[in-house]
């Protein structure tokens, strides 16, 4: 999960000037719970994960990652609309990407909208479905 974190970070972070590849591995396992983490399987196979963490304000989507030959086929988006349509809170949805990702585009589809943004980040925000 750590590589593939790597993999599909790499292209943003080296165009911002930030990628570390014992950096980008340590943040994401220094992070990782287990307990809030699917994996995407397609035919057999893991093409990806998903962390949902649940605050007191807000539940956050993180580590949201497919592998390259899985991205542009509308996989992020299923997966995406199923995590906003089985949340239970009427808590806002949160998440961050990093500046000029092609995610972004993703999330805005589907209703998130800029919160803030700094140098790096872009923090994006969606209210409930129930709300």
């Amino acid at each position: 999960m750590a590589e593939l974190r790597a993999i599909v970070m790499r292209p943003d972070l080296e165009r911002l000037g930030r990628y570390d590849p014992v950096r980008v591995r340590q943040r994401f396992l220094d992070a990782f719970a287990p307990e809030n983490t699917r994996v995407i399987v397609v035919d057999g196979e893991d093409v990806g994960l998903i962390a949902v963490r649940t605050e007191t304000d807000a539940v956050w989507i993180e580590h949201f990652y497919l592998a390259p030959g899985s991205q542009g086929r509308g996989l992020g988006s299923a997966v995406l609309a199923e995590v906003l349509s089985e949340q239970r809170s009427l808590l806002p949805f949160r998440l961050n990407v990093l500046q000029g990702s092609p995610a972004r585009r993703l999330y805005e589809r589907h209703g998130f909208v800029l919160e803030s943004e700094d140098a790096v980040d872009v923090f994006l925000k969606a209210e409930s479905l129930r709300g």
